[in-house]
């Protein structure tokens, strides 16, 4: 299963035509959000009119700079995975959407509690889809906002400013991938565990990652190759 990795593009629908070769090429795609530039909500939507025209197959969540109202329309176009969890092929995939309370100038900033809530659902779900320890073999996880303390949450004064919820849900549940964003200068591919975090970078600044998965003869996912990318 090929997975084309996106996240932060923030308005720039140049880099997303770019990209066509890869979208032609992956079986689907995952979208870590900012889907809007920055102070300007309104190009949220040429964003996502545009992605619907490129894959059939998009998990997605919304990023800091999205208005919470926008989740509207990733649902109606069915490509949300936020606070929900969706089953195809085999796999599952939840999502976690906006950011961490910082500057408070982005619409969508939300406490460590908020964020690592949207996953309730996996919890509830856990009893029927887990092993005895509450484990995933299956799981994708999408959070904007990255888990604390890997190579995708650091900014250049060497500070970690991940979520400790959602590095305390990663390893609670082990998805064999998380994908998240928000932090463009942290570009990354990390590991909690037995899990593979990837944060590909800004698609607006030409960067995106490229994942490999398989399914061993026990049902079991895993990551066999990732890679990030740049235009």
């Amino acid at each position: 299963m090929k997975f084309l990795v996106i996240s932060d593009i923030h308005g720039n629908l140049e880099n997303i035509d770019r990209l066509d070769p890869k979208f032609n090429e992956a079986d689907a795609v995952l979208f870590g959000g900012d889907f809007a530039l920055f102070e300007h909500e309104e190009t949220a939507l040429p964003v996502l009119e545009k992605l619907l025209t490129k894959h059939e197959v998009i998990y997605s969540v919304l990023g800091n700079c999205d208005n919470p109202e926008f989740l509207e329309k990733i649902e109606d176009a069915d490509i949300s995975v936020e606070k929900t969890l969706v089953f195809n092929e085999g796999y599952a995939v939840a999502g976690s959407g906006g950011g961490s309370k910082f500057t408070g100038t982005t619409p969508f900033e939300r406490t460590d509690e908020e964020l690592s809530g949207d996953f309730s659902i996996v919890d509830s779900s856990s009893e029927e889809c887990a092993d005895e320890n509450g484990h995933w073999s299956n799981l994708i996880l999408i959070m904007h906002n990255p888990p604390k303390d890997t190579k995708c949450d650091m900014i250049p004064n060497g500070v970690h400013v991940g979520s400790e919820g959602l590095r305390s849900f990663i390893e609670k549940r082990t998805p064999f991938l998380v994908v998240t964003g928000h932090i463009h200068e942290s570009a990354g591919i990390d590991k909690i565990g037995e899990t593979t975090v990837m944060n590909p970078g800004s698609l607006a600044e030409g960067k995106y990652g490229w994942v490999v998965a398989e399914k061993d003869c026990d049902g079991k996912w895993g990551v066999k190759s990732a890679e990030l990318c740049e235009l």
